[in-house]
């Protein structure tokens, strides 16, 4: 096993180990949304409503300490950054433990706000656009790393359908009209993207398999995933602006 795949594991034996302890409290034993975000077809209230409990410490020490959210504004696309540079000079687990951290600090940003009373209109757009220029950086990484052929086009494809879901949703808030559904949201693409990086080198050669198969078929999965979820929210939103 190598390093990269062991931390990963013990990453992931700590969250279950802190899912079971928020099991056992009055909170985790709700699947109501107590997070205001909704859930989504892969991740549940459940999940989002342990996971924002998991990140509480980090947050209010965060807070104590009267942080500034736009830090995590800021760290969250250099670390978009960073992926981009790792994908380029074939670094593939070091790219995706930059797009996990990128989305652990795109979630901080909005909590630390929150937590210090400073959330608003301005910050909330800084927020949701910043993300984007973090995806998109990561994207043309990969771009750089395919280079050409098929897997560039699951790419292209990729990118197309990330902006389009974000496009779709933003588009019909602005008419009226919320739209969460989908299944492949910004949280599903960022762990699917940073864990399949992260495992692609070891697991590609575990099936005699060249460095980028496993990360292609996980790009291929986002670009159907993000495509379907853009025209199901097309639909949707439309059928409900039509009946108003």
């Amino acid at each position: 096993m190598t390093g990269e795949i062991s931390i990963l594991v013990g990453a992931i034996g700590l969250l279950v180990l802190s899912m079971l302890v928020y099991w056992v409290t009055p909170a985790g034993r709700s699947a109501q949304d107590k997070t205001g975000r909704g859930g989504s077809f892969f991740l549940g209230y459940w999940v989002r409503n342990w996971f924002y409990w998991f990140l509480r410490p980090v947050v209010r020490a965060s807070v104590a300490v009267r942080l500034n959210p736009f830090v995590f504004n800021a760290l969250a696309v250099l670390l978009g950054l960073a992926s981009l540079a790792f994908y380029v000079y074939g670094k593939l687990p070091a790219a995706g433990w930059m797009i996990l951290l990128s989305g652990f600090a795109d979630i901080m940003d909005g909590e630390v706000a929150r937590g210090r009373g400073l959330a608003n209109r301005a910050g909330a757009f800084l927020d949701s656009t910043l993300d984007r220029f973090s995806e998109f950086a990561a994207f043309i990484g990969l771009a750089a790393f395919f280079e050409s052929g098929y897997a560039d086009l699951a790419v292209i494809v990729a990118l197309g359908g990330s902006l389009l879901v974000s496009y779709t949703r933003a588009r019909g808030e602005g008419l009226g009209v919320l739209c969460k559904g989908g299944t492949m949201q910004r949280a599903e693409r960022i762990l699917l993207l940073g864990v399949g990086s992260i495992i692609d080198p070891s697991l590609s050669h575990t099936l005699g398999k060249s460095t980028g198969f496993i990360l292609t078929v996980i790009v291929t999965v986002i670009a159907v995933g993000t495509v379907g979820t853009a025209i199901y929210r097309t639909a949707w939103i439309s059928r409900r602006l039509q009946a108003k």
